[in-house]
């Protein structure tokens, strides 16, 4: 359902992943998709939260000369944060085997940005969610690898897919966060809007 504030808004997603279309889908909100590609990079020395919000920020720039009056755009990124170290999409198998051995057996936090903008205000923020890997044996992550190829996802992994039901022994905070687009706060800052 639609918050009536913005019943008579255009909403864009610019996102090509199928897990944030059917996320903002199934909250029942009616959308177009639309993408501008950007050079995901940001600056050194970022705290951790700020980190997708500032990406979702640079996601939006490109829509803004051509925003009409009711347009709202919905962009994100999420990031994966071990030890202080961002992991976001493995280029290749030796990176998603390195990502996956690194969060094996670990705690770690998944931070989903997200940027409201129209012709009248930008607003972002971010969700955290700690997750918690069982140690993962090498067959296993072959496996996953082979199976699923990661390499569309942050960490090298889709809580969605086979590897969060064998290897995932438990999540504080948004399960949807973790698949990419932090769906209950979404439509709360929807809501305000």
């Amino acid at each position: 359902m639609i918050p009536k504030n913005l019943e008579n808004y255009r909403i864009v997603l610019a996102s090509k992943s199928p897990r944030r279309q059917q996320l903002l889908a199934d909250l029942g909100i009616d959308f177009e998709t639309e993408i501008h590609e950007v050079d995901e990079v940001f600056p050194e020395g970022l705290p951790m939260e700020e980190i997708p919000q500032y990406l979702a920020r640079l996601k939006a720039e490109p829509f803004v000369e051509t925003l009409k009056e009711k347009d709202l755009v919905i962009t994100s990124d999420t990031i994966v944060y071990v030890d202080g170290e961002v992991l976001g999409k493995p280029a290749d198998y030796e990176e998603a085997v390195a990502m996956l051995q690194k969060l094996s057996g670990r705690r770690h936090e998944v931070v989903t940005g997200v940027c409201l903008t129209s012709t009248t205000k930008q607003v972002s923020f971010a969700s955290v969610t700690d997750v918690f890997f069982k140690e993962l044996s090498q067959e296993e992550i072959d496996y996953y690898i082979t199976h699923y190829k990661p390499y569309d996802k942050a960490g090298a992994y889709g809580i969605q897919e086979w590897i969060g039901y064998i290897g995932i022994e438990r999540i504080e905070g948004s399960y949807f966060n973790v698949m990419g687009l932090p769906v209950q706060h979404l439509y709360e800052e929807l809501s305000k809007w």
